[in-house]
């Protein structure tokens, strides 16, 4: 979905007018009107602020260019699995359960995936083929990485 139809479908969801829309983001009527033709697309700011208003990622506002998933665990992210800021913006490098309110919960590899293999493991994938999965492809994303610097 392109960013236009996704702002158009938030609004109307909303049930709000553009002019509503303009009000609550300092722009005039038209800026919403440009958005949702396409014509143009909400700067940095203006994308912040409409994510908080409807409460869902940037990500999402665009149209899901990227597919996200935690740079801890390596879940694959929807906007209600999107850990948050301690002000309440979204933080789309992890899941509610490695980063909350601007604390990392893991900080040794082997904690996370004592805790993620139970809940990943099931009739074709034992808890030691998880686990060796796990120990694979986790140091290959983003926060362990860092860690190891």
């Amino acid at each position: 979905m392109e960013t236009k139809d996704v702002l158009l479908k938030l609004r109307c969801n909303k049930g709000i007018s553009q002019e509503e829309l303009a009000k609550e983001l300092f722009v005039t009527r038209q800026a919403v009107s440009r958005w949702e033709t396409g014509e143009t697309i909400p700067n940095t700011e203006t994308l912040k602020l409409l994510s908080k208003y409807y409460n869902v990622s940037i990500n999402t506002l665009l149209g899901s260019p990227r597919k996200l998933i935690c740079q801890c665990c390596g879940m694959p992210l929807e906007d209600s699995l999107i850990s948050r800021e301690p002000n309440g913006d979204f933080n789309e490098d992890y899941c509610m359960w490695c980063y909350n309110d601007g604390k990392y919960t893991y900080h040794n590899m082997d904690d996370l995936i004592r805790v993620c293999v139970p809940h990943i493991a099931n009739e074709q994938f034992s808890e030691e083929q998880v686990k060796e999965y796990l120990k694979n492809m986790l140091p290959n994303l983003n926060y362990w990485k860092n860690m190891n610097n």
